[in-house]
């Protein structure tokens, strides 16, 4: 990953119990999946995670690895739909201890690097709910190595499952730039500040990535869901700014209010966009039905 353990610890190690005031009720700190006008941000994160359950065609008998697991919010949602085993990564300490002490059956967290994960046995499937943003910093990206990082990001995934094995994978997208200074100081301040070492992917580079591993199934875009997403957390983030302010200061206020801001923005004005994709292993001359 380009994103280091220090710039993991600065996007997601800050509090759990900050986290807590605006995520919904599962600590799910990635796009939902809104089914209907007027669904909760609880039911559609819930969604979101029905939606790649499916896509990774997991069941009771199944192995699955979720990369970048978070605060195991998608893990949850796995278990008690059904899993043999499930396994998550990733480098917040905070993290980590959070979904440890879930202490969800048939569940292990482990504190590394996805690319250093070395499992007794391939799994049947992997899910990443955008993690990818990891894995290429804009210096790279202005090196013109997007692709190739990304490649080797499929790549290594891949040979974390069986042949013909499933990948649920879901990524923020950048799409338009801005034509205003202020709108591209604060999506700077966005990846400089929140996310440091972080970028978002186009949608074109990961298509091109995914090959040679990967077989793209079925693909949605889901723009105005992440709209929606951030919408709702920075109301809830609104709503206990004197708290925030407080227990952690002004300028984590400030903060993250500016960063939710602009991401309502982004979405609204199509600067950025997110992805789910449904991916197969690809194994030559074993096409599954």
């Amino acid at each position: 990953m380009t994103s280091t353990k220090e710039d993991i610890e600065i996007s997601y190690s800050l509090s759990n119990e900050f986290f807590e005031l605006w995520l919904d009720k599962n600590m799910h700190y990635t796009s939902a999946f809104y089914e209907y006008e007027g669904q909760s941000l609880e039911d559609a994160q819930e969604a979101k995670s029905r939606a790649l359950y499916d896509y990774a065609e997991l069941n009771a008998t199944k192995t699955v690895l979720d990369i970048g697991c978070g605060w195991g919010s998608n893990l949850d949602y796995i278990h008690r739909r059904g899993i043999k085993e499930a396994h998550g990564v990733t480098l917040s300490s905070e993290q980590a201890k959070w979904t440890s002490d879930r202490n969800l059956p048939n569940v292990k967290v482990f504190e590394n690097d996805y690319a250093l994960h070395k499992p007794e046995q391939p799994y049947d499937a992997l899910v990443s709910i955008e993690m990818v943003d990891h894995v290429v910093s804009p210096a790279q990206a202005n090196q013109g190595l997007a692709v190739e990082l990304y490649r080797k990001y499929f790549n290594n995934c891949a040979a974390l499952v069986k042949p013909g094995g499933l990948f649920a994978f879901q990524s923020i997208l950048r799409n338009r730039v801005p034509r205003n200074r202020k709108d591209l100081e604060d999506l700077k301040f966005t990846a400089d500040v929140i996310f440091p070492g972080g970028l978002n992917a186009r949608l074109e580079e990961l298509v091109m990535a995914v090959n040679p591993s990967w077989e793209i199934i079925e693909m949605r875009t889901q723009r105005v869901h992440y709209g929606k997403t951030t919408a709702e957390w920075l109301r809830r983030l609104q709503m206990h700014e004197a708290k925030i302010r407080e227990t952690w200061g002004d300028q984590v206020y400030i903060d993250y209010e500016r960063y939710l801001v602009t991401c309502v923005k982004a979405f609204a004005n199509h600067w950025s966009s997110d992805v789910r994709m449904k991916l197969r292993n690809i194994v030559i001359g074993n096409d599954p039905l």
